[in-house]
């Protein structure tokens, strides 16, 4: 397992000093190789994860969020915006711009709305999150639509499930989002956490891992699992501190298989290669975690 971890300054993999990849903010694995974004404007592809290229910038915006899609890749902007970015060539996907719901996006600090995650399951299907906008789906990468979560929700992270179709997950402030019909409709849960506020989702194996906290602030911050198809949360204790002193935040919970990573914001690092059942803290003060991803 290597195990890469992006801080607000630069990535590298765990166990070596080597700095990969300057300011990342986020990572995505694709079936040839890997896709980055960094200092918020740069697109970034690597075929092992050490040696970058970069294939194009965003221009105007700010780029939040990336995922592979059809030997391109979908970038997340500032403003809700989405790119479509095949080579060198970027272009701005224009019917996210008249979605339905667009002009009921907001910001609780009165900005405009960003997409803040994306995600394809293995039908293809797309979905976006818009923060705060709910979430947005497409067949193809091209013409986007809303699905029916309500906007107030406040989605942090949306997830394909890797390989069953239509099994969509939203980590939001008021429990787990699951959809089993790609985003026609929407069941919440958070039984068995202490508070609701979930900030990131990840897939392990057959298990479920989502942390939560009471609120934006991250205070009481703790990480928990379950059974991917249902069932109630557990909260995972062995290994981890009793609390995170902030929010576990999306892009810095990550899994592959049985495998898992999870990177804070006070520069701690921690392993665990049983599904998220036990923990093991890998590193100590690499500086405030921005993301982390397992190859």
């Amino acid at each position: 397992m290597k195990v890469f971890v992006g801080t607000e300054k630069r990535l590298f993999e765990l166990g070596s000093e080597e700095t990969l990849l300057e300011s990342p903010v986020a990572l995505a694995r694709d079936p040839n190789g890997w896709w980055a974004i960094s200092d918020g404007h740069r697109i970034c592809t690597s075929p092992d994860g050490h040696t970058w290229t970069e294939a194009t910038s965003i221009k105007g915006l700010r780029a939040r969020c990336i995922v592979p899609q059809n030997g391109g890749a979908l970038v997340g902007t500032s403003e809700a915006h989405i790119v479509r970015v095949e080579g060198s060539k970027s272009e701005r996907v224009k019917s996210v711009d008249g979605i339905s719901t667009r002009d009921d996006w907001y910001t609780p600090w009165g900005g405009p709305a960003d997409v803040r995650s994306m995600s394809v399951g293995p039908d293809g299907a797309c979905y976006a999150n818009v923060h705060v906008g709910g979430i947005l789906r497409s067949d193809d990468g091209t013409k986007w639509q809303a699905t029916p979560l309500d906007i107030d929700s406040d989605v942090h992270q949306v997830l394909a499930h890797a390989s069953t179709p239509g099994l969509v997950y939203a980590a939001t402030a008021i429990g787990l989002a699951t959809s089993e019909d790609g985003g026609g409709t929407w069941e919440f849960t958070n039984d068995g956490m202490h508070a609701a506020y979930c900030r990131a989702v990840a897939i392990a194996g057959d298990t479920l891992l989502v942390s939560a906290s009471k609120s934006h602030t991250g205070k009481h911050s703790a990480l928990y699992r379950r059974p991917s198809k249902g069932g109630t949360f557990t909260r995972v204790t062995r290994g981890v501190p009793e609390w995170f002193s902030d929010n576990v935040d999306t892009f810095c919970l990550d899994a592959i298989g049985d495998d898992a990573v999870l990177g804070t914001t006070d520069g701690r690092v921690f392993v665990s290669d049983d599904a998220g059942s036990t923990w093991t803290e890998a590193l100590t003060d690499a500086g405030s975690v921005t993301c982390v991803a397992l190859a």
